[in-house]
Protein backbone atom coordinates (compact mmCIF):
# COMPACT_ATOMS: atom_id res chain seq x y z
CA UNK A 1 0.00 0.00 0.00
CA UNK A 2 1.41 3.02 -0.90
CA UNK A 3 0.29 5.23 1.67
CA UNK A 4 1.83 3.12 4.40
CA UNK A 5 4.78 2.84 2.40
CA UNK A 6 5.20 6.71 2.57
CA UNK A 7 4.98 6.29 6.51
CA UNK A 8 7.41 3.90 6.70
CA UNK A 9 9.87 5.91 4.23
CA UNK A 10 9.54 8.95 6.62
CA UNK A 11 9.96 6.99 9.95
CA UNK A 12 13.45 5.24 8.68
CA UNK A 13 14.64 8.94 7.73
CA UNK A 14 13.29 10.21 10.98
CA UNK A 15 15.01 10.18 14.34
CA UNK A 16 12.25 8.49 16.18
CA UNK A 17 13.88 4.73 18.50
CA UNK A 18 12.89 1.68 17.00
CA UNK A 19 10.69 0.91 19.61
CA UNK A 20 7.29 -0.41 19.45
CA UNK A 21 5.97 2.68 22.01
CA UNK A 22 7.63 5.57 19.91
CA UNK A 23 7.09 3.68 16.70
CA UNK A 24 3.54 3.35 16.84
CA UNK A 25 3.04 7.04 18.18
CA UNK A 26 5.37 8.22 15.33
CA UNK A 27 3.44 6.58 12.52
CA UNK A 28 -0.20 8.09 14.15
CA UNK A 29 1.07 11.65 14.12
CA UNK A 30 2.47 11.04 10.04
CA UNK A 31 -1.05 9.17 8.90
CA UNK A 32 -2.97 12.19 9.91
CA UNK A 33 -0.83 13.58 6.93
CA UNK A 34 0.15 10.34 4.52
CA UNK A 35 -3.01 8.67 5.07
CA UNK A 36 -5.76 10.39 6.85
CA UNK A 37 -8.66 8.13 5.17
CA UNK A 38 -6.88 4.92 5.26
CA UNK A 39 -7.86 3.11 8.35
CA UNK A 40 -4.81 0.98 10.03
CA UNK A 41 -2.15 2.48 7.75
CA UNK A 42 -0.32 3.85 11.16
CA UNK A 43 -0.54 0.24 12.64
CA UNK A 44 0.77 -1.23 9.53
CA UNK A 45 3.42 0.92 9.88
CA UNK A 46 4.67 0.66 12.72
CA UNK A 47 4.30 -3.62 11.87
CA UNK A 48 6.55 -2.87 9.64
CA UNK A 49 9.38 -1.57 11.73
CA UNK A 50 9.39 -3.37 14.64
CA UNK A 51 9.22 -7.16 16.06
CA UNK A 52 8.57 -9.78 13.85
CA UNK A 53 6.41 -7.03 11.97
CA UNK A 54 2.83 -7.78 10.47
CA UNK A 55 3.80 -11.77 12.06
CA UNK A 56 3.44 -9.98 15.72
CA UNK A 57 -0.48 -10.69 15.99
CA UNK A 58 0.10 -14.10 14.99
CA UNK A 59 2.85 -14.43 17.84
CA UNK A 60 0.74 -13.24 19.94
CA UNK A 61 -2.01 -15.68 19.50
CA UNK A 62 -1.57 -18.21 22.30
CA UNK A 63 -3.76 -21.25 19.97
CA UNK A 64 -0.87 -20.43 16.74
CA UNK A 65 1.66 -23.37 17.42
CA UNK A 66 3.26 -22.63 13.72
CA UNK A 67 4.01 -19.43 11.40
CA UNK A 68 5.16 -20.27 8.02
CA UNK A 69 5.84 -17.58 5.12
CA UNK A 70 6.15 -18.79 2.13
CA UNK A 71 7.42 -15.43 0.70
CA UNK A 72 6.08 -11.91 1.10
CA UNK A 73 2.42 -12.96 0.09
CA UNK A 74 1.76 -16.51 1.78
CA UNK A 75 1.26 -16.78 5.46
CA UNK A 76 0.08 -19.81 6.97
CA UNK A 77 -0.35 -20.86 10.51
CA UNK A 78 -1.24 -24.12 12.41
CA UNK A 79 -3.87 -23.42 15.23
CA UNK A 80 -5.58 -26.31 17.33
CA UNK A 81 -3.84 -28.75 14.64
CA UNK A 82 -5.32 -27.37 11.53
CA UNK A 83 -3.00 -25.42 9.22
CA UNK A 84 -4.75 -22.59 7.43
CA UNK A 85 -3.48 -19.76 4.64
CA UNK A 86 -4.36 -16.44 6.55
CA UNK A 87 -4.58 -12.77 4.92
CA UNK A 88 -1.17 -11.40 6.47
CA UNK A 89 0.86 -10.12 3.90
CA UNK A 90 4.41 -8.84 3.88
CA UNK A 91 5.39 -5.66 1.93
CA UNK A 92 7.56 -7.37 0.08
CA UNK A 93 10.69 -9.94 0.51
CA UNK A 94 12.95 -7.33 2.24
CA UNK A 95 10.37 -6.54 4.84
CA UNK A 96 10.55 -10.56 5.74
CA UNK A 97 13.89 -10.15 5.69
CA UNK A 98 14.22 -6.87 7.73
CA UNK A 99 11.93 -8.92 10.56
CA UNK A 100 14.26 -11.48 10.59
CA UNK A 101 16.77 -9.60 11.03
CA UNK A 102 15.66 -7.43 13.50
CA UNK A 103 14.79 -10.87 15.43
CA UNK A 104 18.25 -12.27 15.49
CA UNK A 105 20.50 -8.84 15.72
CA UNK A 106 20.28 -8.85 19.25
CA UNK A 107 21.29 -13.00 19.48
CA UNK A 108 24.94 -11.90 17.08
CA UNK A 109 23.25 -14.03 14.36
CA UNK A 110 23.33 -12.99 10.89
CA UNK A 111 21.00 -13.70 7.88
CA UNK A 112 22.52 -12.48 3.87
CA UNK A 113 23.66 -14.11 0.91
CA UNK A 114 27.32 -15.51 2.58
CA UNK A 115 24.81 -17.00 5.17
CA UNK A 116 21.37 -17.64 3.49
CA UNK A 117 19.95 -19.43 6.28
CA UNK A 118 19.79 -19.17 10.34
CA UNK A 119 17.98 -20.89 13.52
CA UNK A 120 17.39 -18.70 16.63
CA UNK A 121 15.45 -19.08 19.74
CA UNK A 122 13.15 -15.82 20.19
CA UNK A 123 12.89 -14.45 23.59
CA UNK A 124 9.69 -16.61 24.62
CA UNK A 125 11.19 -19.65 23.93
CA UNK A 126 9.81 -19.73 20.10
CA UNK A 127 11.66 -21.25 17.07
CA UNK A 128 13.00 -19.86 14.05
CA UNK A 129 14.04 -20.56 10.61
CA UNK A 130 15.01 -18.67 7.73
CA UNK A 131 16.07 -18.90 4.34
CA UNK A 132 17.28 -16.74 1.90
CA UNK A 133 17.99 -16.63 -1.54
CA UNK A 134 20.36 -17.89 -3.10
CA UNK A 135 19.02 -21.06 -1.19
CA UNK A 136 15.70 -20.43 -1.59
CA UNK A 137 14.11 -20.40 -5.12
CA UNK A 138 11.04 -18.34 -4.13
CA UNK A 139 12.15 -15.94 -1.70
CA UNK A 140 12.26 -15.66 1.79
CA UNK A 141 11.33 -18.17 4.07
CA UNK A 142 10.75 -18.55 7.49
CA UNK A 143 9.34 -21.23 9.75
CA UNK A 144 8.45 -20.17 13.62
CA UNK A 145 7.64 -23.22 15.69
CA UNK A 146 6.06 -21.89 18.78
CA UNK A 147 5.78 -24.22 22.19
CA UNK A 148 1.68 -23.82 22.74
CA UNK A 149 0.57 -25.83 25.42
CA UNK A 150 -3.01 -26.83 26.65
CA UNK A 151 -2.03 -29.99 28.75
CA UNK A 152 -0.24 -29.65 32.07
CA UNK A 153 -0.84 -32.63 33.96
CA UNK A 154 -0.95 -36.84 33.13
CA UNK A 155 -4.99 -35.97 34.02
CA UNK A 156 -5.13 -33.24 30.83
CA UNK A 157 -3.67 -36.04 28.67
CA UNK A 158 -6.31 -38.13 29.79
CA UNK A 159 -9.00 -36.14 29.55
CA UNK A 160 -8.25 -34.93 26.27
CA UNK A 161 -7.90 -38.59 24.92
CA UNK A 162 -3.51 -37.98 24.36
CA UNK A 163 -3.15 -40.76 26.69
CA UNK A 164 -5.54 -43.66 28.01
CA UNK A 165 -5.62 -44.16 31.44
CA UNK A 166 -3.66 -47.41 31.58
CA UNK A 167 -1.05 -45.86 29.80
CA UNK A 168 -0.73 -42.85 32.37
CA UNK A 169 -0.47 -45.36 35.18
CA UNK A 170 2.23 -46.97 33.76
CA UNK A 171 4.40 -43.90 32.51
CA UNK A 172 4.12 -42.44 36.32
CA UNK A 173 5.43 -45.83 37.17
CA UNK A 174 7.89 -45.90 35.15
CA UNK A 175 8.99 -42.37 36.38
CA UNK A 176 8.66 -43.76 39.69
CA UNK A 177 11.26 -46.89 39.45
CA UNK A 178 13.66 -44.45 37.38
CA UNK A 179 13.31 -46.43 33.98
CA UNK A 180 15.74 -44.87 31.35
CA UNK A 181 12.49 -43.65 28.66
CA UNK A 182 12.61 -42.11 25.30
CA UNK A 183 9.72 -40.57 23.54
CA UNK A 184 9.65 -40.96 19.89
CA UNK A 185 7.48 -39.30 16.84
CA UNK A 186 7.20 -37.05 13.88
CA UNK A 187 7.54 -33.51 14.19
CA UNK A 188 4.55 -31.64 15.90
CA UNK A 189 3.01 -35.34 17.42
CA UNK A 190 3.78 -33.51 21.34
CA UNK A 191 7.17 -35.03 21.84
CA UNK A 192 8.12 -31.86 24.40
CA UNK A 193 4.37 -31.52 26.26
CA UNK A 194 4.60 -35.20 26.83
CA UNK A 195 8.60 -35.35 28.06
CA UNK A 196 6.72 -31.89 30.07
CA UNK A 197 4.24 -33.37 31.95
CA UNK A 198 5.02 -36.80 32.79
CA UNK A 199 8.45 -35.19 34.14
CA UNK A 200 6.17 -33.88 36.52
CA UNK A 201 6.05 -37.31 38.16
CA UNK A 202 10.03 -36.90 39.00
CA UNK A 203 10.67 -36.50 43.16
CA UNK A 204 11.74 -33.04 43.76
CA UNK A 205 14.83 -34.02 45.99
CA UNK A 206 16.32 -35.00 42.63
CA UNK A 207 18.66 -33.03 40.56
CA UNK A 208 17.78 -33.39 37.05
CA UNK A 209 19.81 -31.28 34.13
CA UNK A 210 18.15 -30.57 31.37
CA UNK A 211 19.25 -30.25 27.57
CA UNK A 212 18.16 -28.55 25.08
CA UNK A 213 18.72 -26.88 21.81
CA UNK A 214 15.55 -24.36 22.35
CA UNK A 215 14.81 -24.31 25.86
CA UNK A 216 11.13 -25.52 25.57
CA UNK A 217 11.08 -27.74 28.81
CA UNK A 218 9.37 -26.63 31.81
CA UNK A 219 10.26 -28.86 34.45
CA UNK A 220 10.18 -28.28 38.09
CA UNK A 221 11.76 -29.29 41.25
CA UNK A 222 16.01 -29.37 41.99
CA UNK A 223 16.44 -28.67 37.88
CA UNK A 224 19.38 -26.90 35.99
CA UNK A 225 19.00 -25.97 32.50
CA UNK A 226 21.93 -26.05 29.31
CA UNK A 227 20.78 -24.69 25.91
CA UNK A 228 22.61 -25.46 23.25
CA UNK A 229 24.25 -22.18 20.84
CA UNK A 230 24.80 -22.26 17.04
CA UNK A 231 28.21 -19.78 16.24
CA UNK A 232 27.84 -16.47 15.76
CA UNK A 233 28.59 -14.13 12.38
CA UNK A 234 32.00 -15.20 12.81
CA UNK A 235 31.47 -18.68 12.91
CA UNK A 236 33.16 -18.86 16.82
CA UNK A 237 31.34 -19.51 20.01
CA UNK A 238 29.11 -22.81 19.02
CA UNK A 239 28.29 -25.03 22.21
CA UNK A 240 26.69 -28.32 20.76
CA UNK A 241 24.77 -30.44 22.79
CA UNK A 242 27.49 -33.27 22.96
CA UNK A 243 29.07 -30.64 24.88
CA UNK A 244 26.31 -30.02 27.20
CA UNK A 245 25.66 -33.86 28.08
CA UNK A 246 29.70 -33.75 28.56
CA UNK A 247 29.44 -30.93 31.07
CA UNK A 248 26.12 -32.19 32.52
CA UNK A 249 27.76 -35.56 33.59
CA UNK A 250 30.32 -33.64 35.96
CA UNK A 251 26.93 -31.81 37.64
CA UNK A 252 26.03 -34.51 39.90
CA UNK A 253 23.01 -34.95 37.86
CA UNK A 254 20.25 -37.98 39.35
CA UNK A 255 18.64 -37.93 35.69
CA UNK A 256 20.21 -36.58 32.73
CA UNK A 257 17.06 -34.89 30.03
CA UNK A 258 18.13 -33.98 26.59
CA UNK A 259 15.10 -32.41 24.81
CA UNK A 260 15.74 -33.79 21.19
CA UNK A 261 18.13 -36.22 20.60
CA UNK A 262 19.39 -35.62 16.99
CA UNK A 263 23.61 -35.74 17.01
CA UNK A 264 26.93 -37.56 18.46
CA UNK A 265 25.58 -36.68 22.18
CA UNK A 266 23.14 -39.94 21.67
CA UNK A 267 26.32 -41.95 22.25
CA UNK A 268 27.10 -39.67 25.62
CA UNK A 269 23.36 -39.88 26.57
CA UNK A 270 23.36 -44.06 26.15
CA UNK A 271 26.63 -43.90 28.26
CA UNK A 272 25.18 -41.73 30.86
CA UNK A 273 21.86 -44.09 31.17
CA UNK A 274 24.18 -46.91 31.44
CA UNK A 275 26.14 -45.68 34.48
CA UNK A 276 24.33 -44.96 37.14
CA UNK A 277 22.41 -41.83 35.41
CA UNK A 278 19.01 -44.08 35.81
CA UNK A 279 15.27 -42.41 35.09
CA UNK A 280 16.94 -40.15 32.05
CA UNK A 281 14.64 -38.75 29.63
CA UNK A 282 14.96 -37.61 25.90
CA UNK A 283 13.35 -37.51 22.91
CA UNK A 284 14.10 -38.46 18.98
CA UNK A 285 12.42 -38.18 15.99
CA UNK A 286 11.21 -41.31 14.49
CA UNK A 287 8.36 -42.88 12.63
CA UNK A 288 8.33 -46.31 15.56
CA UNK A 289 9.54 -48.09 18.59
CA UNK A 290 12.04 -50.00 16.73
CA UNK A 291 12.86 -47.21 14.17
CA UNK A 292 13.52 -44.91 17.45
CA UNK A 293 16.49 -47.48 18.63
CA UNK A 294 17.87 -47.87 14.81
CA UNK A 295 18.12 -43.99 14.70
CA UNK A 296 19.75 -43.43 17.93
CA UNK A 297 22.39 -46.14 17.28
CA UNK A 298 23.21 -44.04 13.98
CA UNK A 299 23.51 -41.18 15.91
CA UNK A 300 25.57 -42.60 18.50
CA UNK A 301 27.68 -43.94 15.81
CA UNK A 302 28.15 -40.78 14.11
CA UNK A 303 30.68 -39.75 17.72
CA UNK A 304 33.19 -41.78 16.57
CA UNK A 305 33.77 -43.72 13.40
CA UNK A 306 35.66 -46.70 15.00
CA UNK A 307 32.60 -47.37 17.37
CA UNK A 308 31.65 -50.86 17.16
CA UNK A 309 28.62 -50.70 15.82
CA UNK A 310 27.43 -53.95 17.55
CA UNK A 311 29.46 -52.37 20.98
CA UNK A 312 26.68 -49.44 20.42
CA UNK A 313 23.42 -51.48 19.61
CA UNK A 314 24.10 -53.77 22.71
CA UNK A 315 24.56 -50.67 25.09
CA UNK A 316 21.64 -49.33 23.80
CA UNK A 317 19.54 -51.69 24.57
CA UNK A 318 20.68 -52.15 28.06
CA UNK A 319 20.06 -48.78 28.11
CA UNK A 320 16.97 -47.63 27.56
CA UNK A 321 13.97 -49.34 29.00
CA UNK A 322 10.98 -48.23 27.20
CA UNK A 323 10.40 -45.93 24.30
CA UNK A 324 6.94 -44.46 24.10
CA UNK A 325 5.49 -43.28 20.22
CA UNK A 326 3.34 -40.18 19.28
CA UNK A 327 1.53 -40.42 16.18
CA UNK A 328 -0.81 -36.69 15.02
CA UNK A 329 -4.04 -38.23 13.62
CA UNK A 330 -6.98 -35.54 12.65
CA UNK A 331 -5.15 -32.81 14.88
CA UNK A 332 -4.98 -34.95 17.68
CA UNK A 333 -2.10 -35.59 18.96
CA UNK A 334 -1.76 -39.79 21.02
CA UNK A 335 0.43 -42.14 22.41
CA UNK A 336 -0.04 -44.97 20.39
CA UNK A 337 2.47 -47.34 21.75
CA UNK A 338 4.58 -47.99 24.50
CA UNK A 339 7.34 -50.41 23.79
CA UNK A 340 9.97 -52.13 26.46
CA UNK A 341 13.42 -52.61 25.12
CA UNK A 342 15.20 -55.36 25.72
CA UNK A 343 18.34 -57.62 24.36
CA UNK A 344 16.81 -58.53 21.00
CA UNK A 345 15.59 -55.14 20.46
CA UNK A 346 11.64 -54.19 21.42
CA UNK A 347 10.25 -56.99 23.58
CA UNK A 348 7.28 -56.32 24.72
CA UNK A 349 4.21 -53.39 23.63
CA UNK A 350 1.17 -51.68 25.38
CA UNK A 351 -1.38 -50.64 23.31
Amino acid sequence: MAAVSRIVDRLLGSDVPLRTREVTAAARRLAVEEAPLVPGAATAAARELVGLGVLEPLVADPLVSDILVNGPEEVWVERAGVLRRTEVRFSGPEAVVAAVERAIAPLGLRLDRASPAVDARLPDGSRLHAVIPPASVDGPIVAIRRFVSVIHTIEDAVERGTLVPATADLLEEAIASRRNLLVSGGTGTGKTTLLNIISAAIPPDQRVVAIEDAAELRLSGHVVRLESRPPNAEGAGEITLRTLVRHALRMRPDRIVVGEVRGAEAFDLIQAMSTGHDGSLGTVHANGPEEALWRLETLALTADRNLPAEAVRRMLRSAVDLIVHLERRDGMRRVVEVAAVGEPGVERRWP
